[in-house]
Parts: structure tokens; sequence; C-alpha cells
């Protein structure tokens, strides 16, 4: 195995031990420090544990010196907000992105009993980060705006991946050539070609990346409302029906968009679950909760680099707010 391969494996590993979790390495050359390190999920102070992983990972002699450095709110490679998907199946799920939208595995987390605990993929500029489904976190199918150079192609991949076509693809006047999709694990995509003079790199809204979290609410206006309160939203575009609901609206969160429209027909509520950077998780979280969000977890320093905290929406969706106050490699 190549000391790059080794040293990624061992990352992993520690990360997924610091969680709590279980993992196995699989890897002959980490067994034995691997087994030494596994003792020291324990010890009561999560610097000490850090430091001393790597110390052992100095001491195994393939790994370089830790170092742990200040950074960006947000990760490399993370927007703002990065959809999370929570599906059974999460490594058909990965299967599936891979065929039908061209997707790269960046890294998986295995559980010790199986499954997956925690993955990330990229499609083209943005990441999705998903997970297998368990008894505290069942199953939640999202809808996403999915924009991608060819659409007729990618639709025709999605169903040949095992995807069902919710309607055909058709030009819309507002500049997209779109189509639907649902995958065989319940999520919805709004597949799209943008097709006006000034798309970025030829297929793209200006202000959409590849990967933008739909959300079909009932009382779309006093969510957005909420995320005005809790998170700072800035309403970019609103547009209403006869009736006066929203039929479209985007919503600016950091340099991401979220995008929703009122539930109505078949488009009904999908709470989704959501990650998002902001600079001040602690002040965030407060005024979430203020604006009358439900706590899921306190801010709370996390071994992977991350100030985090939850909550949920009064629409239900679940917000993961995060700070990256750490770079942590080993």
């Amino acid at each position: 195995m190549a000391e790059r391969e080794l040293i990624e494996q061992f990352d992993l590993f520690v990360e997924v031990l610091l969680t709590g979790h279980s993992p196995e390495s699989g890897v002959p050359e980490l067994a034995g420090l691997a087994a030494i390190a596994e003792e020291l999920r324990g010890l009561w102070r999560e610097e000490f544990r850090v430091q001393l992983l790597a110390d052992l990972a100095r001491a195994a002699g393939s790994m370089p010196r830790e170092e742990i450095m200040p950074t960006k709110a947000t990760p490399e490679g993370f927007h703002s907000l990065t959809p999370y998907l929570i599906v059974e199946r999460a490594s058909e799920f990965i299967d599936f992105l891979k065929a039908a939208f061209g997707a790269q595995e960046k890294f998986r987390v295995p559980a010790a009993g199986g499954g997956i605990i925690h993955a990330q993929v990229r499609i083209d500029d943005s990441i999705l980060e998903l997970a297998d489904a368990t008894e505290k976190f069942p199953p939640r199918p999202t809808a996403i705006h999915l924009y991608v150079p060819d659409v007729d192609e990618t639709c025709r991949r999605a169903v040949e991946a095992g995807a069902t076509l919710a309607y055909k693809v058709v030009d819309q006047e507002y500049g997209d050539r779109e189509g639907s999709v649902t995958d065989r694990f319940g999520n919805r995509w709004y597949v799209a070609t943008h097709k006006s003079p000034g798309a970025v790199r030829g297929y793209l809204p200006p202000e959409l990346r590849a990967v933008t979290p739909y959300l079909h609410p009932l009382g779309s206006p006093g969510l957005i409302d909420f995320f005005r309160a809790a998170f700072g939203a800035e309403e970019a575009a609103r547009y209403e029906g006869p009736d006066g609901s929203i039929v479209h609206a985007k919503i600016r969160l950091g340099d991401s968009i979220l995008e929703l429209s009122e539930a109505r027909g078949p488009y009904q509520p999908m709470p989704a679950s959501l990650h998002y950077f902001v600079e001040d998780v602690d002040a965030v979280y407060h005024r979430a909760i203020e604006a009358g969000g439900v706590s899921i977890s306190e801010p709370a320093d996390m071994p992977y680099g991350d100030r985090s905290a939850g909550v949920t929406d009064p629409a239900g969706n679940s917000w993961f707010i995060a700070t990256h106050v750490r770079d942590v490699s080993f």
C-alpha cells in the first residue's frame, strides 16, 4: 500500500473513532496502531486525545506531524449550504449518483456492522453529504435542483440507473430546459440545463450552483421570515401566483441559494436535512431558537474541526449549523 493511501486510511480511522463509533480499518499495517488508538475513546479531554493520536501517527513512521491551523468558517471545497441526504442502502445510492449524475465519491465512513456513517460525493461544483438511515435518523427524501450540461442525456442515464421519470424534458419560459426524475430512494431531482446567453459555463444560471436544495413547505412566507430572523437570509427572488401563494422563491444564505415553492398538488412537503456553514455558530443557533426553531443539539466543538449545533425550523427541516474552526490532519 502506498504511503499516501496509508495516511488517508489512518486519518479516516481516527476521524470515525473520535465520533464514538468503532470502524474497522481492514489494513494490516494499521492493525496494531488502530488497537491502541481505540483505547483512547474514553479519555475525557478532547485536546489530549487528538494530540496523543497525532503522536501515535508520528510514531508509526509513515505519517507527518499533525498541524492544527486556523481556517475559514466554510471548509475547503464546500459552499455555505450543503444538502445532507439520509437514505436506506447508502452504498447503492452512491452507485446511483455515479451512474446517473457523474458523481465522484470523496470518501465514506463505514459502520462496524455494515452501512455508511457518513459519505461525501462531488457533483460538478457541489458536494452532497449522505448517510444510511438509522432508528434515530430515518430516511428523509429530499428535493434537489440539479444543473447539468445536457439535461436530456442526464435524465436518460438516471432512468437507466433506476430512477422514474416524473415529467419529460421540456423547454421552460424562464430559460431552462428541464425534466424531473425520482430515484428509487425517494429523492426528487429537478434536472435542468440553463439556455440563456448569460449562462455560466454554458448551462448554469448566474446565481446557482450545480446542486441547490429545493423545499416545498406549507406556509412559505412564514418560513422565509424565519430564515431572515434566524439565519440572516436575503430574499433574492419571489414569484407569486394569482392567489398570492409563492410559486417560486430564491433565498440567499451565505454564498448559496435555497429554492422553495408552496406545497401544492403532487409537490408536497419533503423536510430536508441541510448543513449550513456560518461565521458564528453560537450566535446563529441562539437567533434560530429565538425565532421559533427547536433545538436538536447545542453548540459544541467536534473532533473533526467544526463547532456545530442543530435546529429544526417551523417546517420540519433539520439545520446542522457549523463553523469550521480548525483543520485537523494527520
